[in-house]
Protein backbone atom coordinates (compact mmCIF):
# COMPACT_ATOMS: atom_id res chain seq x y z
CA UNK A 1 0.00 0.00 0.00
CA UNK A 2 1.33 3.53 -0.53
CA UNK A 3 0.20 7.11 0.56
CA UNK A 4 -0.85 10.35 -0.64
CA UNK A 5 -0.96 13.25 1.87
CA UNK A 6 -0.99 16.92 2.08
CA UNK A 7 0.85 18.76 4.90
CA UNK A 8 0.20 21.99 6.17
CA UNK A 9 2.21 24.54 7.76
CA UNK A 10 2.60 27.38 10.05
CA UNK A 11 3.17 29.17 7.32
CA UNK A 12 0.11 28.69 5.92
CA UNK A 13 1.82 26.56 3.01
CA UNK A 14 0.77 23.08 1.77
CA UNK A 15 2.56 20.55 0.55
CA UNK A 16 1.44 17.56 -1.63
CA UNK A 17 3.48 14.04 -1.60
CA UNK A 18 3.07 10.55 -1.75
CA UNK A 19 4.82 7.64 -0.21
CA UNK A 20 5.17 4.23 0.91
CA UNK A 21 5.48 4.46 4.87
CA UNK A 22 3.92 7.45 6.01
CA UNK A 23 4.92 7.53 9.59
CA UNK A 24 8.64 7.48 8.22
CA UNK A 25 7.97 10.19 5.77
CA UNK A 26 6.56 12.70 8.17
CA UNK A 27 9.48 11.67 10.56
CA UNK A 28 11.56 12.76 7.51
CA UNK A 29 9.63 16.06 7.49
CA UNK A 30 9.61 17.17 11.06
CA UNK A 31 13.27 16.70 11.24
CA UNK A 32 13.58 18.69 7.96
CA UNK A 33 15.24 16.06 5.81
CA UNK A 34 13.11 17.68 2.64
CA UNK A 35 13.77 21.34 1.60
CA UNK A 36 10.77 22.01 -0.13
CA UNK A 37 8.89 21.67 3.62
CA UNK A 38 10.96 24.21 5.77
CA UNK A 39 8.86 26.70 4.09
CA UNK A 40 6.16 25.38 5.54
CA UNK A 41 7.35 26.76 8.93
CA UNK A 42 8.02 25.03 12.40
CA UNK A 43 4.38 23.64 12.76
CA UNK A 44 3.59 20.86 10.44
CA UNK A 45 0.47 18.82 10.71
CA UNK A 46 -1.24 16.03 8.27
CA UNK A 47 -4.21 17.96 6.85
CA UNK A 48 -5.41 15.20 4.58
CA UNK A 49 -4.17 11.56 3.59
CA UNK A 50 -5.49 8.59 1.57
CA UNK A 51 -4.35 5.21 0.90
CA UNK A 52 -3.72 4.05 -2.54
CA UNK A 53 -3.38 0.67 -3.77
CA UNK A 54 0.12 0.80 -5.26
CA UNK A 55 2.88 3.90 -5.12
CA UNK A 56 1.89 4.60 -8.91
CA UNK A 57 -1.39 5.35 -8.67
CA UNK A 58 -0.33 7.89 -5.15
CA UNK A 59 2.05 9.69 -7.42
CA UNK A 60 -0.59 10.26 -10.16
CA UNK A 61 -2.76 11.45 -7.77
CA UNK A 62 -0.18 13.33 -6.23
CA UNK A 63 0.74 14.87 -9.87
CA UNK A 64 -3.48 15.31 -10.28
CA UNK A 65 -3.18 17.40 -6.82
CA UNK A 66 -0.06 19.54 -7.52
CA UNK A 67 -1.45 20.90 -10.79
CA UNK A 68 -5.05 22.17 -9.03
CA UNK A 69 -2.57 25.21 -7.58
CA UNK A 70 -5.57 25.18 -5.15
CA UNK A 71 -4.41 23.24 -1.74
CA UNK A 72 -7.91 23.69 -0.33
CA UNK A 73 -9.67 22.03 -3.19
CA UNK A 74 -6.71 19.60 -3.49
CA UNK A 75 -7.76 18.50 0.39
CA UNK A 76 -11.20 18.50 -0.65
CA UNK A 77 -10.65 15.88 -3.79
CA UNK A 78 -8.21 13.68 -0.94
CA UNK A 79 -10.90 13.30 1.26
CA UNK A 80 -13.84 12.29 -0.56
Amino acid sequence: MAWVYILGGSSGRYYVGSCVDLDARFAQHLRGHTATTKRLGKKLEIVAKKEMPTLADARRIERELKRKKNPLLAIYHLRR
